[in-house]
Formats: C-alpha cells, structure tokens, sequence
C-alpha cells in the first residue's frame, strides 16, 4: 500500500537519534537508493563516532523508517555525509523535515555552518538544498563513481546556521 499523496505533515513523523544498532536498517535503505551502495560496515562507524549526528524518520502504521540524515560536527562546522528519503516518500518534504533536524541539533552542538555534497545530476536534492538556503562553494570532479555507470561531479554545497 501506498503512503497517502501530498505533503507530509511533521506531526506524524517520528525522528529518532540514529543509534548504531540501526545501522543495518539504514544501510538497507540506502542500499535501495544510492550505487554504490553502503552496507552495515559502513554506516555502524559513522553512528558510532563521537561527533556523530544522525537520525531517522519513521512513517505509517506500522511505523516504518521512511528516511534518515547522518552527519558530523566538530568546532563550529558540521557536515551531512548521507541523506535518504525512500521512494514513496520522496518529494513530500520529508528531506526538508531531515535537514531541519540535522540544522538545528548541530546549531545547538555550537555549529555555525553546514556543508554538503550532493550528486550534480540529482537535481531533485539539488533544487531542495538550493531551496533551503545552501549555496554552491566548489566541485569535485567525477567523486561519485558508480558501478556500471559513468562518475558524476559532487557539487559542494554550504549554509550557514543561525
């Protein structure tokens, strides 16, 4: 069954700080999302690590993990290193919802500013980071390389937090 169309209301999303017994749960997320893939060796160490700022999101009933945001903070910087919205859930504002969360528990940490990288032919998490603030700073060309596909540029992207 199919999520109900439409913008999502925040009240019925759930977030929870990513814990790293979730690891394999969001890496089989991102699995359905991302080439290449990350498995549960990678995620666990980023939830583990002491600057770690993550979370997922959990929609419906049954509650189930919809998307999820894992990042860092060290001084007054922080980074998203990933950020996942499943397939029925995308373009319903729920990265909208994920990257609030991530701004303001890094603010709170003493973050002044948060950078990101994001694939230049996904246009769609280009055009909602654009959206909520972030400017372009630089490229990295051909970061991304995928299996059977040719390596795409990561267009570095950075806000500053209030």
């Amino acid at each position: 069954m199919l999520p109900p169309a439409g913008p999502i209301d925040p009240k019925y999303v759930s977030l929870k700080l990513a814990e790293p017994d979730q690891a394999a749960e969001i890496a089989g997320l991102h699995a359905k999302l991302f080439n290449p893939p990350w498995d549960t060796a990678n995620v666990q160490p980023l939830l583990e690590a002491p600057a770690a700022v993550a979370f997922v999101a959990r929609l419906g009933a049954p509650p189930q993990t919809a998307g999820f945001v894992i990042g860092q903070v060290a001084a007054d910087v922080s980074e998203i290193i990933s950020i996942g919205v499943a397939g029925d859930w995308q373009r319903r504002g729920l990265g909208r919802i994920l990257f609030g969360a991530f701004a303001r528990a890094v603010t709170r940490a003493g973050a002044k500013r948060v950078f990101l990288d994001v694939a230049a032919d996904n246009t769609a998490a280009v055009a909602l980071y654009s959206a909520l603030g972030c400017t372009e700073v630089g490229r990295r060309k051909g970061y991304y390389v995928r299996f059977e596909a040719h390596a795409v540029d990561a267009i570095v992207m950075t806000k500053a937090l209030a």
